[in-house]
């Protein structure tokens, strides 16, 4: 490949490796103790970040982002409807979309779990510099951009 694998560049990509692996299997933690599927989860952090961002998530749109068919993902939006922690509701501007909310009861489960871990990270974060949060930021950006790349490129594999 032609890429030093002790610079210190590809430290930075094995530690965000690390990071991302850890993550990853706090997730699945989670999941399995709430009795859900990984895809469950993944699909609650979609829902989370697009309420964050003031998107209005559709099933059509779940379904794009976590690379589901039709059937699948409707199956996978009525599990977590009934679990009570998604609620389909019509939108207002138009009443032939259904958009999809978080419930509470799914944001209150996720803080009981990952509220430490993220108290942490915001902890450690606020320590940094505001120059120093830029670079980070930067960094995290590309990395993001570059995987959402390499996913594009590849294809739905799963």
């Amino acid at each position: 490949m032609g890429v030093d694998d002790r610079s210190p560049a590809m430290g930075l990509v094995h530690l965000l490796r690390a990071v991302t692996v850890e993550f990853d299997l706090l997730g699945a933690e989670f999941a399995a103790r709430e009795g859900l599927h990984p895809t469950d989860v993944r699909a609650l952090i979609h829902l989370l970040d697009a309420a964050r961002t003031g998107t209005r998530a559709t099933p059509g749109w779940l379904g794009r982002h976590l690379r589901l068919n039709s059937a699948g993902t409707t199956a996978l939006v009525d599990r977590l409807e009934r679990l009570g922690l998604v609620r389909r509701r019509r939108d207002t501007a138009d009443r032939r979309r259904v958009l999809l909310e978080v419930q509470e009861r799914a944001t209150d489960l996720g803080w009981t779990f990952f509220g430490p871990v993220i108290g942490e990270v915001v902890a450690a974060a606020e320590g940094l510099e505001e120059g120093e949060l830029e670079t980070v930021r930067r960094f995290l950006a590309s990395a993001l951009e570059s995987a959402e790349r390499a996913r594009s490129v590849h294809g739905d594999a799963g």
